[in-house]
């Protein structure tokens, strides 16, 4: 593998709880009843894609402003770095290989999320939500990633935690080690390897014991 891509929520830090609460509250608000398969449909993916899917008359634009209001609520659980990430990605740069953010978030979190645990310097290349038509789980991010560090898709390791990014890598025609932070183990064998999350795992990527 030449190149490592990374997701950011569920992969890099761990906030995936956290995002179920805000959607749990954007459609406690509007009166729309919800369980765990409904809100399991946002996991992974872009707001504005899922959103006309559930709010099917609504501005999808201002429902995305709706939720960031919520960032601040003194009931949302932290948000905590995914043991070992932070210090992959700092290998995979010191290595000299090519590594980019491949995030269904906004350019805006990524950065201050990167920033907060200290690898926004070495990850210089971003694809977020805003540079893609379609989110995951269309392959698009991931192969605009591979496009703009200029490495074949087949030679790139993609890091994920949804359903959604594992079916993006794949269709990208990328090697998917899944991170079992939000999902149960038994729901990930669709990726090449499951691991409870990066502790231990070097780079260049030898195979680290899994699930």
């Amino acid at each position: 593998m030449k190149a490592a891509l990374f997701d950011l929520d569920g992969t890099l830090i761990n906030t995936e709880i956290r995002s179920r609460a805000l959607w749990r509250m954007l459609l406690d608000n509007h009166g729309i009843a919800h369980d765990e398969t409904l809100l399991r449909r946002f996991m992974g993916r872009r707001g504005s894609d899922v959103i006309p899917e559930v709010f099917p008359d609504m501005d999808p634009r201002a429902l995305m402003d709706e939720i960031s209001t919520y960032y601040d609520h003194p009931d949302l659980p932290a948000i905590v770095p995914v043991p070992g990430a932070a210090d992959l990605v700092l290998r995979v740069a010191g290595h000299g290989s090519p590594l980019a953010l491949v995030t269904s978030a906004d350019r805006d979190w990524a950065v201050r999320r990167l920033t907060e645990i200290g690898i926004l310097e070495v990850v210089r290349t971003i694809v977020s939500a805003e540079d893609v038509t379609v989110g995951k789980p269309d392959p698009s991010g991931y192969l605009l990633a591979a496009d703009l560090l200029g490495v074949d898709p087949a030679a790139c390791v993609v890091f994920e935690d949804s359903l959604a990014g594992i079916e993006a890598a794949r269709t990208a025609g990328m090697t998917c080690v899944a991170v079992a932070t939000t999902h149960h183990p038994d729901e990930l064998s669709h990726a090449d390897l499951v691991i409870p999350d990066m502790s231990g795992i070097d780079w260049p990527l030898t195979e680290p014991p899994a699930v």
